[in-house]
């Protein structure tokens, strides 16, 4: 494997560090919640800077391989939507049933329908 230098490597909610400053990513497994997903440590900074994006989808962003390079752009913005399919499904799944029925009643989604919706196009593209 080998990371792609100067590479801007999208965190979630406009944050973008260059892949090669990237030294670390680890899952948040207490407190996770909307836009908590991974603590990414980048080089020179103190804290870890804390994405709403999985580390699998951070790690395969910042990855390059000789298929990844000639990879045309309709197939690298399929790959892209499919990470944020599962990043909405996860954030779905967490969603409690009163508020699922506050949001089917008031806001007319009815986030059961969808989260299957999610669940079988992803499955879908697995196979």
């Amino acid at each position: 494997m080998k990371i792609q230098n100067e590479y801007m490597v999208p965190l979630g909610y406009g944050k973008y560090f260059r892949s090669d400053a990237i030294v670390g990513v680890e899952p948040i497994e207490h407190d996770r919640g909307m836009g908590r997903r991974t603590k990414v440590y980048v080089e020179g900074q103190r804290q870890p800077v804390i994405a709403s994006r999985t580390e699998g989808t951070i790690l395969r962003d910042m990855l390059a391989t000789s298929q990844d390079v000639t990879l045309d752009f309709f197939q690298i913005t399929a790959s892209q939507h499919k990470e944020m399919l599962k990043d909405i499904l996860e954030s779905v799944v967490d969603v409690p049933p009163m508020l699922r029925s506050i949001i089917r009643d008031q806001g007319g989604w009815d986030l059961d329908r969808l989260e299957e919706h999610m669940e079988e196009v992803l499955e879908e593209e697995t196979n």
